[in-house]
């Protein structure tokens, strides 16, 4: 008989949840760094495991080597599936006892490790970083582009009967322009299945199979540095929080077309909708409607200005650079800091054009008065209380003599906001997703930690039990690949019905993944995170396991601390 503990030391190997039982969710996050240890806790689920695999063990004969039990288990196909049906039934039962603790979504987790002790200077966007909007602005966003189409564009007036639809996308989505086809992708170019939509409604995965020879999307028609789709880039990428309620108009207008039997080429349209959308920030029609109802439109930022004022009482340098322009960036940061907010920072771009702003030396600042208007005159110094346009970051630096390794700058927008900056220029770079919040709480759900300990422990038996080939193991095992199969679907429907997490394609990273664990060294649900720690704060990534690593490595795991509070225990705030 083969070992039946090689193959439950295999699954402890492949789970990397029973080792850390308390995260299995999702190596993307951390659990809380600043927590006592409860190793009591994990030795308890470690023997309780080990009292499992020992009782496993006492019920069948030790086999001198793996593969004479191999040979010997395609024997006797009763026995065999009886003895498989007891190894499942017992490691079911280990998953199900297995205690967890909550991750804190209020914790900010780190790629790559970073003192905060290094840092001297703090840059901040100011949409979505400073500044966090209600639902009500991607309604408003939605509501003028499609009605820019029919105005300018001449598109159907039946579209007006489309409103904005919440939780129908996720960031980090790619839509293919030729195709007209929305999806989301692994960090490998493999699309993932059942995450491909036309119009409002999924495309059958044969379909969706045939027309790309598989799933995999070829790099060169993958959308280039920042995203975009340009000539011979066939896929659009949508990074930031602005884009949720382009991807649905587009969606809706595919959709429109369908039900009516409309002929119409999707380059044309993509480029409409783009254009449309474009129009609604640039000409100042979602500017102007922002700042007629602030209270509306704007969360009140009070944690923010909490953030700003620990900051400066402690010395540190700050400033402001957005693609804003002045007097909508004034009008929020009046309402979140209040009239003397200019005061915290001292450099503020505005309408700075990221991310040319990072790599074009060609443009100068101009300052602009409280009034609005441009000055002339030649920029020697960037002045404290002063407001600039335009510019470069050689400039910049040049002008304040900053080194780029003692700022930390946070940005919402993964390629606009930081990929240059930590990739030419040595900044450190902090990632603001307020998807966090959301996908946190679920994570930590009872439902979701019992299925996705469930999914990896049954995982790991179809692994190791496929070697026994006669019919009736083979038989138990697909039907664990079919339990399997069932359940897979059901861990991305619990974040998004049509796309599922914004981090995961089932076990694979999303491609969004891959750039935020690149372009970011930390990351956060929100810059009021800044305020659980100190500035002495070292952040560490935690150590995953590579594939052909052990995963018991004597290191905590950082998921399995207390998480009474978010004040790190013994340390108050600062």
């Amino acid at each position: 008989m083969a070992p039946l503990s090689v193959s439950l030391r295999s699954l402890l190997k492949h789970l990397d949840c029973l080792q850390r039982a308390n995260v299995v969710c999702s190596n993307v996050f951390q659990g809380l760094h600043h927590r006592s240890f409860r190793s009591r806790l994990w030795k308890r689920n470690v023997s309780s495991l080990s009292r499992g695999v020992n009782r496993l063990l006492s019920q069948q004969p030790r086999a001198k080597n793996y593969a004479a039990s191999v040979c010997s288990m395609s024997t006797g196909g009763q026995d065999m599936t009886e003895r498989l049906w007891s190894v499942y039934n017992e490691t079911k039962r280990q998953t199900e006892v297995i205690s967890t603790n909550s991750v804190n979504p209020d914790t900010i987790f780190a790629n790559n490790e970073m003192s905060l002790r290094d840092i001297e200077i703090y840059g901040f966007d100011y949409d979505y970083t400073l500044a966090f909007y209600s639902s009500h602005l991607h309604t408003l966003i939605f509501n003028i582009a499609r009605d820019i189409l029919i105005a300018k564009h001449r598109y159907p007036e039946g579209l007006r009967k489309y409103e904005y639809i919440p939780n129908f996308a996720v960031r980090g989505l790619h839509y293919d322009v030729q195709k007209a086809l929305l999806m989301k992708i692994d960090a490998f170019h493999y699309i993932q299945l059942g995450t491909v939509y036309r119009g409002l409604h999924p495309v059958p995965d044969e379909e969706v199979i045939a027309m790309y020879e598989g799933c995999h999307v070829p790099l060169e028609n993958m959308s280039d540095f920042y995203g975009k789709s340009s000539h011979g880039h066939t896929m659009k990428q949508f990074m930031d929080i602005f884009s949720l309620p382009e991807m649905t108009l587009l969606s809706c207008v595919n959709d429109f077309f369908m039900r009516h039997n409309i002929d119409y080429e999707p380059v044309h349209l993509y480029k409409d909708v783009k254009e449309a959308i474009r129009d609604v920030h640039v000409k100042g029609i979602m500017y102007r409607a922002v700042e007629a109802d602030i209270e509306k439109y704007i969360c009140y930022g009070e944690q923010s200005h909490a953030v700003l004022k620990k900051l400066s009482e402690h010395g540190k340098k700050m400033f402001l650079i957005t693609n804003s322009p002045f007097d909508f960036v004034d009008r929020g940061m009046n309402y979140i800091v209040g009239k003397d907010w200019r005061d915290l920072f001292d450099v503020v771009i505005v309408q700075a054009d990221k991310p040319s702003f990072f790599n074009d030396r060609r443009k100068p600042f101009r300052r602009v008065t409280d009034k609005g208007a441009l000055l002339w005159d030649r920029i020697h110094r960037l002045e404290k209380g002063q407001i600039y346009k335009q510019g470069n970051l050689y400039e910049f630096l040049r002008l304040t003599g900053w080194i780029g390794s003692k700022v930390l700058y946070f940005g919402d927008h993964i390629y606009s906001d930081l990929a240059d900056l930590t990739l030419k220029h040595g900044w450190r770079t902090g990632a603001i997703i307020p998807e966090l919040r959301k996908e946190i709480k679920i994570m930590n759900t009872e439902q979701y930690v019992h299925m996705m300990t469930w999914l990896q422990a049954l995982t790991g038996l179809i692994e190791q039990m496929q070697v026994h080939r006669d019919p009736a193991s083979q038989a138990v095992v697909d039907e664990w690949i079919r339990e399997r199969d069932a359940m897979r679907p059901q861990t991305k429907d619990i974040f998004n019905a049509q796309f599922g997490s914004l981090f995961r394609t089932y076990h694979n990273p999303t491609y969004f993944s891959r750039r935020l664990s690149r372009f970011a060294d930390i990351y956060m649900a929100s810059i009021s995170c800044l305020l659980n720690y100190d500035f002495q704060h070292t952040f560490f990534p935690r150590r995953t396991p590579l594939q052909h690593e052990s995963p018991f490595w004597p290191e905590y795991s950082p998921a399995s601390l207390s998480m009474s509070s978010a004040t790190p225990q013994g340390q108050s705030r600062v």
